[in-house]
């Protein structure tokens, strides 16, 4: 049986829980939200609730901002990191079928 916690892209941590396990202010976390950098699902009141997969990238975010990186620079950087994801997918799969096309020995005439 496979519990909610067992998936990190389940939404189980409030703003309240994070801030504390990142020791930064619920301000920031939702001014990462309205930058459209991180943007937690919501409960069906309304209220933002992250993942552990969220919680990973939240703690990179951290990690750029006392590198003195803004905002717009982080989220740019999130961007090109997920189009580089979908680039490189992109790239394998092709990669995949043109193996695919390749004639093996087996299928070479004598």
């Amino acid at each position: 049986m496979k519990l909610p916690m067992d998936d990190e892209h389940a939404a189980l941590f409030t703003v309240g829980q994070v801030a504390s396990m990142l020791d930064v202010q619920q301000s920031f976390l939702r001014r990462i939200d309205n930058n459209h950098i991180i943007s937690p699902q919501r409960s069906a009141g309304g209220q933002r609730r992250y993942s552990r997969h969220e919680i990973v990238r939240l703690q990179q975010v951290v990690s750029m901002m006392n590198e003195g990186m803004t905002l717009p620079a982080i989220r740019r950087i999130i961007e090109l990191q997920h189009e580089l994801t979908e680039i490189t997918r992109q790239r394998d799969e092709l990669a995949r079928r043109l193996a695919d096309l390749q004639p093996t020995s087996d299928d070479k005439p004598s």
